[in-house]
């Protein structure tokens, strides 16, 4: 995985387009003081080193009707990783699987109607062998959400 360094301009359009995702790339030139062509120009440059990585929306999972979040870590059979990669792509409720270092080999974020509704998802999953055992913590509320913006701002002032 390379890393892509950015600018102060290209910092300010991430934040601008982060704010407003649905700004047109006039509002945005405008507003940042420069070309159209010079924000289409960066704005496909940065797409296309995967700096930027969408313009969709960002949707809440509580609000279509899942408030519970769990972290659930997933030991998984020697050699099965595939298999259980499988398995969880199939569950609509997870909404996100890293491989970790340590004694777990997953780290899953999922989403559920209620406990009970975790529960069933998790005993779903343990039900193949190829996921041995797992461990879930339940969010209680979120300190601080998914973001980059500091980020951005601290890479495009470096």
């Amino acid at each position: 995985m390379s890393t892509s360094s950015i600018d102060a301009l290209d910092a300010r359009l991430i934040a601008l387009l982060d704010d407003e995702p649905r700004l047109g790339l006039m509002e945005a030139a405008r507003r940042l003081g420069v070309a159209r062509g010079t924000v289409q120009a960066r704005l496909a440059k940065l797409e296309g080193r995967g700096v930027v990585r969408g313009f969709g929306p960002d949707v809440d999972p509580a609000r279509l009707g899942y408030p519970v979040l769990a972290f659930v870590f997933l030991q998984i059979a020697q050699g099965r990783l595939t298999e259980a990669i499988t398995v969880l792509g199939a569950t609509p409720e997870v909404l996100e699987a890293t491989a970790t270092s340590g004694p777990s080999d997953l780290l899953c974020r999922i989403v559920a109607r209620d406990t009970e509704h975790l529960q069933a998802i998790v005993n779903q999953l343990l039900s193949n062998n190829a996921i041995r055992r797992s461990t879930s913590y339940i969010a209680l509320s979120r300190q601080i959400p998914y973001r980059t913006a500091p980020l951005v701002a601290q890479a495009g002032a470096a």
